[in-house]
């Protein structure tokens, strides 16, 4: 419950009349609106009034409603004793069929009109660059949609405050209890990915200077509300002007709840890439569960040493990652049984298709690339997982042939574009990878080059588009995205200065089996999915939450069963263990029952439990 707890009547007196006989201006609010609760306001006909309420619920992150007036009443007793709607700010805009027609230093002229109207009081913060510069808010339009109500259409409008890297996760958890507000960022980092094309231009307000180590960081921000009005068309409407809001009576800072100690209710921000710069937010129950998930699968069964190649958070960024993204592409294939037809083993496929059926049931488009001569066996393996119910629909599968300069480029990018990628992250699991001298080598160091597709090409080309990501999951230092860590494979894994992986990914994923790792990418994403915290910035604190509704996530999970079923199914095509080469129910050289099956059921056990409370 909102708490607003009145102010000497005197202080919030003169600081308007200050405002309203012009001694100060919007961008000289710096310092001055310590102390005082401001709010947006928006004033609508009364038959829009019930679309426009709707309209704010849905997207509370720019517009959270503090009042609503009944028709014709110009008083917000709730925000003020005294103020009338007519005169309490210092400029309004005036808006007719959606057009801007005037700017107005009061409306008492409008008091007619006003009669059949209704004020809607949104809460504010004043989002005022670095106070030192002495400017007003940087306020941009975006490119991120609104959740629609009746005529109410627009796209998000946010505020930016450029903000020390090092300050990151302070300014986040300072802001984010502010829940009847706007609350923490929906974005960090390069403004190009909400549709900010300059930072110098802002749709309202100055421009504000990034300093060396800035990172522009946003806020949603109530000029959406006026955006709103626009999309609308009404006959008539007003609108306080940008940076002139309506100062309440109000102390400021003592409705804003205290830091929630509740692990699920606290962010913490991680970079998620650097080409563009975009950082993510996870509560720390949920970087809590999936750092678990991590430590799980970094069991070493084989006593290969993986642990030496061990990078911390690689599954936590790779999955933020993984869940910003629209579209996956997907490769495996170790041809290790160069001598058997077909030469694949049971690890990777598993894998690959456990992170397939969660990014389905999370809506995004998901492709598998692997060898040509393996299409057609991978074409029925995944009829029969779809059969099995292990994938609820077929994945298109594709080839990839390094036939000419460009063609990674032409592969991964509409037209051959780099600004207009096909995917935003490639997925590479227990994929054989190219060696330093160019072949391809299994753990016994024979070459299968002449096994494998060039598919190293396409993460080679992706590390130089902006917007593509990269992740490599593998157990032995040998597999496509390892080059990550090649100094480490090279110095501690057997046969590792010949085998070691020359091709790096943006996050490298160490497992045990590297099945295990596809596993815990697909939990991690679900628990993501269940994130309060990270949900809200993924959706841009626009649209109603999701994480009540029902929906197909937890049932994408792998399962012992499911996973059962899908080795059967590749054991009946010829697929063998690893390690020992045996056509059975075994990965790695490891039995499916009891050691992968309790690997399942424990990183099970880790994600479906309520988050916060492991």
């Amino acid at each position: 419950m909102l708490r607003l707890t009145p102010l000497r009547p005197s202080l919030a007196s003169v600081f308007r009349e200050l405002m309203l006989d012009g001694t100060r201006r919007a961008r000289d609010i710096s310092g001055m609106e310590e102390g005082f609760r401001m709010a947006s306001v928006v004033i609508l006909h009364k038959d829009l009034a019930d679309s426009f309420e709707s309209f704010c619920h849905a997207n509370s992150g720019p517009l959270p409603l503090l009042y609503r007036s009944k028709p014709g009443e110009f008083q917000c007793p709730k925000l003020s004793g005294s103020s009338d709607i007519r005169t309490l700010c210092t400029q309004y805009y005036k808006f007719e069929k959606g057009e801007l027609t005037g700017q107005l230093p009061s409306l008492m002229e409008n008091t007619e009109d006003l009669s059949n109207m209704v004020t809607f009081y949104l809460k504010a913060r004043v989002p005022l660059g670095d106070t030192d510069q002495k400017r007003a808010a940087s306020i941009y339009k975006t490119l991120v949609p609104c959740f629609d109500v009746g005529r109410f259409q627009c796209n998000l409008v946010v505020s930016m405050r450029p903000v020390p890297e090092g300050k990151l996760e302070a300014v986040t958890q300072a802001t984010h209890p502010a829940h009847d507000s706007h609350g923490a960022p929906i974005h960090i980092g390069h403004p190009g990915l909400i549709g900010v094309e300059d930072l110098s231009r802002p749709d309202y307000g100055d421009a504000v200077e990034l300093s060396q180590g800035d990172v522009p960081v946003f806020w949603a921000c109530g000029v959406t509300g006026l955006e709103a009005v626009k999309s609308c068309k009404p006959p008539l409407a007003f609108t306080h002007s940008p940076g002139c809001m309506f100062v309440s009576d109000c102390e400021k800072g003592l409705s804003t709840a205290a830091p929630s100690p509740d692990p699920i209710d606290i962010p913490n921000v991680f970079c998620i890439s650097q080409q563009p710069l975009h950082f993510s937010l996870a509560s720390s129950a949920a970087v809590k569960s999936i750092r678990a998930l991590e430590t799980q699968i970094g069991a070493d069964p084989g006593e290969r040493g993986i642990k030496a190649l061990f990078v911390p958070d690689e599954l936590l960024k790779a999955c933020l990652s993984l869940s910003h993204a629209a579209s996956v592409l997907i490769t495996t294939g170790f041809p290790t049984h160069f001598n058997h037809n077909p030469p694949e083993e049971t690890d990777g496929p598993p894998g690959a298709i456990a992170m397939a059926a969660m990014l389905q049931a999370l809506g995004k488009q998901v492709a598998i690339v692997t060898d040509h001569r393996a299409l057609e066996m991978n074409r029925r393996i995944i009829e029969d997982a779809v059969e099995e119910g292990i994938l609820k629909t077929p994945v298109p599968l594709l080839s990839f042939q390094d036939s000419s300069a460009d063609s990674a480029l032409r592969f991964l990018c509409y037209d051959g574009d780099p600004k207009t990628p096909r995917y935003d992250h490639l997925v590479a699991i227990e994929r054989a990878g190219m060696a330093a001298d160019g072949n391809y080598y299994n753990m016994r160091k024979v070459n299968i080059k002449h096994l494998v597709d060039p598919i190293d090409a396409l993460f080679t080309a992706a590390s130089t588009i902006p917007g593509i990501s990269t992740t490599g999951i593998g157990d032995g230092g040998n597999e496509l995205g390892m080059g990550k860590v090649r100094d480490a494979v090279r110095r501690y894994m057997p046969q590792g200065e010949l085998i070691a992986c020359d091709v790096a990914a943006d996050f490298t994923i160490i497992a045990g089996v590297s099945n295990w790792g596809g596993y815990a990418v697909a939990c991690a994403l679900h628990t993501l999915h269940y994130c309060p915290v990270h949900q809200r910035y993924l959706r841009k604190a626009v649209g109603p939450p999701t994480l009540t509704h029902t929906g197909p996530w937890t049932s994408a999970l792998p399962s012992v069963r499911k996973e059962e079923k899908l080795l059967e199914i590749l054991v009946k095509y010829g697929i063998r263990s690893g390690k020992t080469g045996n056509l059975g129910m075994e990965v790695d050289g490891l039995p499916f029952h009891d050691t992968h099956s309790s690997m399942i059921q424990s990183l099970l056990d880790i994600t479906v439990q309520p988050l916060g409370t492991a």
